[in-house]
C-alpha cells in the first residue's frame, strides 16, 4: 500500500507568460520547507501574491523544516514547534520567528458504523498507549482498532504529545513529548497527508491530524476538556483555546490543555522562522510575501481551510517581527 508522500507546491506566474510588465520584485522567487499542518493554508495563502512573490514550499515536516533553516538551505523554514535554543544560537545570521496562523488537532478516524464519537483525555491516552485496542472498548462499533501516528519529526506531533503529557502522568513519564516519540503502538505516516492517507485507506484507523485534513471517510471526534465539555475542533473551539496563549520574547507559548468550557484541549500556533539579516536582494520579497500571509486578505481564507486565523495581539507581534527582516 503506498500512501501519501513529501507534499510540495509552488505558487507564482511568470510575467512574461502573463504578458504582463511587472517591477523587479515580481521576478523575486524564495523558497521555504517545514511543517505540514499548515501547509494547505500557505498554498491558498501564497498564491494570493504570486503575482508580485513566487514562493516554493517545501511540506516536509517541522523537523526537517528546522534543519535546513539551520542549515541555511531555505530562505524560510516552517514549524509547530518554536524553535529551541540549542538551534537557535547556531543560525549566525539570527532568527525572526512569528506566528503565521492557528489550527487544532483532530482524533480523527474512519469507522462508518462509529458515530458522534466522544473520547475523555484518559481515553485518548489509553488508544495510543495501546490499552484500548477495539472499537468495542469505545463503546462505538466493534473490530480492531488501528492507530495511526506520524513517522517523520513533526510539530504536529510535538503539540499532540505535549497535550497527552498534560492529560496523564502515565503518558509523561513513559513517553513524553517530542517531534518524534517512541509510539507504544501503531503505525506511521509521513506528514499529515501520509497519516490523512493511512487513516482514508484503513477502515478501523484512528490517528491525529490538523482539522483542514478531516475530510470524506474521515471524521473527527469529540474531545473532553479541562472544564469537562466535549468539543469538536473546530474554529471557534481553536480560537477559545489559543485566546489562553501568552507569547514570550522569542513569539513562542502554547497551552497543551487551556481552561475554558468552550475551548478544544489540542490545540496550537504554528510559526514561521526567517533570517534576520544575510537576506540580500530577497529581503523585501521575503517581507511582502510574509506581510501577506498576515493580511486580512490570507488569515481570513484560514477560517475556509479549517483553520483558525490570528487576531489582536498575537497578529499585532507577528506583523512587528516580519519588519525586522533585513538584508
Amino acid at each position: 500500500m503506498t500512501f501519501a508522500k513529501k507534499a510540495s507546491f509552488v505558487v507564482g506566474v511568470s510575467a512574461a507568460a502573463a504578458g504582463l510588465a511587472l517591477p523587479v520584485l515580481a521576478q523575486a522567487t524564495i523558497s521555504g520547507a517545514g511543517a505540514s499542518f499548515p501547509a494547505a493554508f500557505y498554498q491558498r495563502a501564497f498564491a494570493g501574491v504570486a503575482n508580485q512573490v513566487r514562493v516554493n514550499y517545501q511540506s516536509v515536516g517541522s523537523g526537517a523544516g528546522v534543519r535546513q533553516f539551520v542549515a541555511g538551505s531555505v530562505d524560510f523554514g516552517a514549524t509547530d514547534e518554536p524553535i529551541k535554543a540549542s538551534e537557535a544560537s547556531k543560525v549566525k545570521r539570527g532568527v525572526i520567528q512569528f506566528p503565521a496562523v492557528g489550527g487544532t488537532i483532530a482524533l480523527a478516524f474512519n469507522k462508518a458504523d462509529c458515530k458522534g464519537l466522544k473520547l475523555s483525555q484518559q481515553q485518548v491516552v489509553g488508544i495510543f498507549l495501546g490499552k484500548i485496542n477495539t472499537w468495542d472498548q469505545l463503546k462505538c462499533g466493534k473490530g480492531k482498532l488501528t492507530v495511526a501516528h506520524r513517522s517523520d519529526g513533526s510539530g504536529t506531533t510535538f503539540a499532540f504529545t505535549n497535550s497527552l503529557s498534560a492529560f496523564s502522568s502515565e503518558w509523561k513519564s513513559k513517553v513524553g513529548e517530542g517531534k518524534s516519540v517512541k509510539w507504544p503502538v501503531g503505525v506511521g505516516g509521513k506528514g499529515n497527508e501520509g497519516v490523512a492517507g493511512l487513516i482514508q485507506n484503513t477502515p478501523g484507523a484512528i490517528g491525529y491530524l490538523n482539522q483542514a485534513y478531516v475530510k470524506g471517510v474521515i471524521k473527527a471526534a469529540a474531545v473532553q476538556n479541562k472544564a469537562g465539555k466535549f468539543v469538536l475542533p473546530t474554529e471557534e473551539a481553536g480560537a477559545a483555546a489559543l485566546n489562553n496563549i501568552r507569547l514570550d520574547d522569542n513569539l513562542a507559548g502554547e497551552d497543551p490543555n487551556p481552561a475554558g468550557a468552550n475551548s478544544y484541549p489540542i490545540s496550537t500556533l504554528t510559526w514561521i522562522l526567517a533570517y534576520k539579516t544575510g537576506n540580500g536582494d530577497k529581503a523585501p520579497a521575503i517581507r511582502k510575501a510574509m506581510l501577506y500571509l498576515l493580511s486580512p486578505q490570507a488569515q481570513n481564507q484560514a477560517s475556509s481551510l479549517d483553520y483558525v486565523p490570528l487576531k489582536g495581539s498575537i497578529l499585532a507581534a507577528s506583523k512587528k517581527a516580519v519588519a525586522q527582516i533585513g538584508r
